[in-house]
């Protein structure tokens, strides 16, 4: 069984980081593509970053230049490092895990396994 659990968020100020963790087990993490996405109150979960089967990343164009994906297949852990945070980033931060190798959008209905989330709460 897939569980996917993260860590890492908190409240910061504007202008701050966070890198967020999130510790996969229970499947073949390098078998799997990952990414995280974020749910503000009232909005629709959003793509944040993808990290593919082989590597290669996506970006949600809001987040570019900001925010870095990576994996660490050995310690089967995904992170987000934020940089440069503001407050239109504050939301529920969930890692997910889809099979596919490429993943075409961020789209969150290409992955099946979720978190509960992290939340993450950046002040003016």
């Amino acid at each position: 069984q897939v569980q996917l659990v993260e860590s890492g968020g908190g409240s910061v100020q504007a202008g701050g980081s966070l890198r967020l963790s999130c510790a996969a087990s229970g499947y073949i993490f390098s078998s799997y593509s990952m990414g995280w996405f974020r749910q503000a109150p009232g909005k629709e979960r959003e793509g944040v970053a993808v990290i593919e089967r082989l590597g290669s990343t996506k970006y949600a164009d809001i987040v570019k230049g900001r925010f870095t994906i990576s994996k660490d297949s050995a310690k089967r852990t995904l992170y987000l490092q934020m940089n440069g945070l503001e407050p239109s980033d504050t939301a529920m931060y969930y890692c997910a895990s889809s099979p596919l190798m490429t993943v075409a959008a961020l789209a969150p209905s290409l992955f099946t396994s979720w978190g509960r989330g992290t939340q993450v709460t950046v002040s003016s």
